[in-house]
């Protein structure tokens, strides 16, 4: 009886681990953001912070990453309760060639939910599913080979 009942509590969880997440969200362009825009490419969601030491070392990296590769997405998620001209002087130090999207810290995307530490990273495939989570600083070698692994 135990393990029907655990069976019946946890289906939900494994048939939406097989839907498609989507998400909206500003972007600093001003326009709305769509995760679904970006189905058929490999898309990489970064929660990120200005006072984050390891998220300001990411930039780069991931900046190149997704000016390098026609397949791969960067999305910058800024979970921080602060005024759009701080988030734009920080990115005159800072430049991210992705698009950065703000994120209400009260109500983050319900297909992510917040983030337990910072960064976070997700990997969504190309389908928009979520496949992997990295907590903690990631590399484009660290996406790169997972997508070559097991993509």
């Amino acid at each position: 009886m135990k393990t029907c009942l655990f069976l019946l509590l946890a289906l939900p969880a494994l048939v939406m681990a097989d839907t498609p997440i989507d998400f909206e969200l500003p972007g600093l362009d001003g326009r709305s953001h769509l995760l679904s825009e970006h189905r058929g490419d490999w898309v990489v969601v970064n929660y990120w912070a200005t006072w984050c030491a390891p998220c300001r070392k990411e930039i780069p990296d991931l900046s190149n990453l997704h000016d390098s590769r026609d397949d791969i997405v960067v999305l910058g998620l800024a979970f921080e309760d602060t005024e759009v001209e701080a988030f734009e002087r920080f990115l005159t130090q800072y430049p991210a060639s992705y698009p950065i999207l703000l994120v209400d810290t009260f109500d983050p995307p319900p297909a992510l939910g917040a983030p337990r530490a910072l960064p976070t990273t997700f990997l969504v495939d190309r389908e928009g599913h979520l496949v992997h989570t990295w907590i903690g600083p990631v590399t484009s070698v660290m996406v790169t080979d997972w997508i070559r692994d097991n993509g």
